[in-house]
């Protein structure tokens, strides 16, 4: 999740409680979870893939048992993890929301879909084919209204309506299990030279007819969302706002990039250029003009094919907006706002929860730089930094860092440059400075005090 239109993202809550504190910072308070929720949903899913499996008949049970164990394991990791926003306000938000498109669309009742937000960074939404779709936290801050949320969940749901991950998965294990797919297995398997590559390109033709079925499948449900959508009052110009704001997802820059340079100077410890110089020419710029064309660019987009999307959609879209203009708005615009706000810094921590400390100190920078939220992540930095010392320390690190890639922005890609160069005393210094420079302002804030003794301890090591 890189990019959105620049919005104030904090909402800051007063949490009583603590006492003993004469002047205490404000406290983020935190989306509560309903785990028993979360228990439900995990259940319905274990009971669908019983219902999935006994489906599928004796011949080739063997197949669609591998799948279908790969499908729900993933689907298990989302269930067991800190990932689903199941706190009362947000999902009985987005339920409203679930609900109003469900009365709007006879064909809908009944539906065993569950529809949550995740706290995923990422710029997404999916629906995993058991009936659970998932809108990322790091998709609804880029959106500006409840009628391009709307078109995402009615996109979702079409998917499951549709049946295209089942669909998907009989047409691999039709294509695997065929004759002419198995008597190529067999010739290959007995060629001396050659058959690596040939194997390769066998693999290739059958990823390349796997994505152009699944670009069908977005096609078809695009087309099924925007019935859906007609029908439930909101304003139908949505589906195109939200395409074109998935088409720039990728390059759009998220607040002001980050000062390094100006946020890791300290007086006795200035800033060291050579952590983010650049040695090699491995992510100098490319002519794109002439290296990679139009078409390559955008199936490396997190949403390829917007642009064709949008062109099928226009005419429908248009006569529809005439003949029932609707609402961006319809629920509650005012919680809208609010979870968008919201959604960042639970973005921001689960982050550090699943152990992404190079994206988790990045957000926080972000936040730091633009003064919102500044006791949750002044307290967040230091937290991360001296995570970052005891990683490294037990040569752990390289597994919670980031990599520089010509698909980040480039103030992220400095940030990696830098944590990829920094030794251990210099993350202990970096991170006693930092925290000494807070102290005063800090003070008082749960859990700062604790992260200053590491800090200072970690230095004297």
């Amino acid at each position: 999740m890189w990019s959105v239109k620049p919005v104030l993202f904090i909402m800051m809550l007063m949490v009583a409680g603590f006492s003993g504190f004469a002047q205490l910072n404000a406290i983020y308070s935190f989306q509560k979870d309903d785990t028993l929720l979360r228990k439900n949903y995990a259940d319905q899913s274990v009971k669908k893939k019983a219902v999935l499996l006994s489906s599928v008949g004796k011949e080739h049970a063997k197949e669609y048992t591998k799948i279908y164990d790969e499908q729900f394991e993933e689907i298990g990791k989302l269930w067991q993890s800190t990932r689903p926003v199941t706190s009362p306000e947000a999902h009985g938000y987005l339920q409203s929301l679930v609900q109003r498109i469900i009365a709007s669309n006879t064909e809908l009742k009944g539906t065993d879909a569950r529809i949550i937000f995740s706290r995923d960074w990422w710029p997404n939404a999916v629906s995993m084919g058991d009936g659970t779709i998932a809108i990322n936290a790091g998709l609804m801050v880029y959106l500006d209204n409840e009628a391009e949320l709307v078109f995402v969940i009615c996109h979702e749901l079409s998917h499951y309506y549709l049946q295209h991950t089942q669909k998907s998965i009989r047409k691999y294990v039709e294509t695997v299990t065929g004759t002419d797919y198995q008597a190529e297995l067999k010739r290959l398997s007995k060629e001396v030279y050659g058959a690596n590559s040939q194997l390769e390109k066998l693999a290739r033709l059958t990823a390349f007819s796997s994505r152009k079925h699944s670009r069908d499948n977005e096609a078809e449900a695009d087309r099924q969302a925007f019935i859906f959508m007609k029908k439930t009052g909101y304003d139908c110009n949505a589906i195109t706002s939200c395409l074109q704001i998935l088409d720039k997802v990728d390059s759009i820059q998220l607040y002001k990039k980050p000062d390094l340079q100006q946020i890791f100077n300290f007086a006795g410890y200035p800033f060291k250029k050579k952590w983010i110089q650049k040695e090699s020419s491995i992510f100098s710029e490319v002519d794109e003009t002439t290296s990679v064309t139009a078409k390559e660019r955008d199936s490396l987009k997190t949403h390829p094919d917007c642009t064709k999307r949008i062109a099928w959609l226009t005419d429908s879209v248009t006569k529809a907006s005439v003949l029932m203009p609707g609402k961006k708005f319809l629920v509650n615009e005012t919680l809208f706002n609010q979870l968008k706000k919201a959604f960042f810094i639970e973005i921001t921590e689960e982050c550090h929860r699943e152990k992404k400390l190079s994206r988790n100190l990045y957000y926080n920078l972000i936040l730091l730089q633009a003064n919102e939220t500044n006791a949750l992540a002044t307290w967040s930095v230091a937290r991360c930094l001296n995570e970052m010392y005891e990683q490294q320390k037990a040569h752990k690190i390289g597994l919670m860092l980031d990599a520089e890639s010509k698909g980040y922005p480039e103030d992220y890609n400095l940030l990696l440059r830098m944590l990829a160069r920094i030794r251990l005393e210099e993350i202990a210094n970096l991170s006693y400075r930092f925290c000494t420079q807070n102290l005063a302002s800090m003070k008082d804030y749960p859990g700062f005090e604790q992260e200053m003794v590491k800090a200072k301890n970690n230095l004297e090591e």
